[in-house]
């Protein structure tokens, strides 16, 4: 893992497998609602349900201020630069730089989240210079189970990180990527 805490780029755009990762916007609000207000989204993510219109404008500002202060970077993830199909997120934590995605239920089943997370894990470890990209997940989530290995992550012998979410009690495993 390494030592930087350097801000991330003001604009960003990484491509590769057949994807375009890109900054949100406004232009990005309307399209929101119908990527992650869903009750998949709702149980297994943090990300706000009911989620509308104020809870898009309130992410795209959380967005910003994580990126200003080199917390974490949120991407849109499109085909072509377009419309956005789902989010790929890489934040920096004390157990390590960890990844994250939802994608939209419309956009599943074309391998999108474990694409996307692919590019972003190559991102952390040519820009970033990061030794291990981490994923924390529940292992009844079989879908993001499913995504993890599909991007080459292996469980990793850790505790599991056990909290609470939306009033649910949840497990987290931790699944690990280390730099080729």
């Amino acid at each position: 893992m390494s030592g930087t805490t350097s801000s991330f780029p003001e604009r960003m755009e990484l491509r590769g497998e057949g994807l375009v990762l890109r900054d949100w916007t406004e232009d990005d609000l309307a399209a929101m609602p119908e990527l992650f207000d869903h009750p998949d989204i709702a149980y297994w993510t943090p990300i706000v349900s009911p989620f509308d219109a104020a809870a898009a404008r309130a992410r795209l500002e959380r967005d910003r201020k994580l990126r200003a202060e080199g917390t974490a970077i949120l991407l849109a993830i499109t085909v072509d630069g377009g419309g956005p199909l789902g989010e790929v997120m890489l934040r920096r934590a004390p157990e390590g730089t960890e990844i994250g995605y939802a994608v939209g239920p419309a956009h599943r089943g074309q391998r999108l989240a474990a694409r996307a997370v692919r590019v972003m894990a190559a991102y952390a470890f040519e820009e970033l210079g990061v030794e291990r990209v981490i994923l924390e997940l529940e292992a009844e989530n079989a879908a993001s189970v499913a995504v993890a290995a599909q991007a080459g992550f292996r469980l990793l012998d850790v505790p599991l990180i056990e909290g609470e979410e939306k009033g649910r009690p949840f497990s987290l495993q931790t699944w690990g990527l280390d730099r080729p």
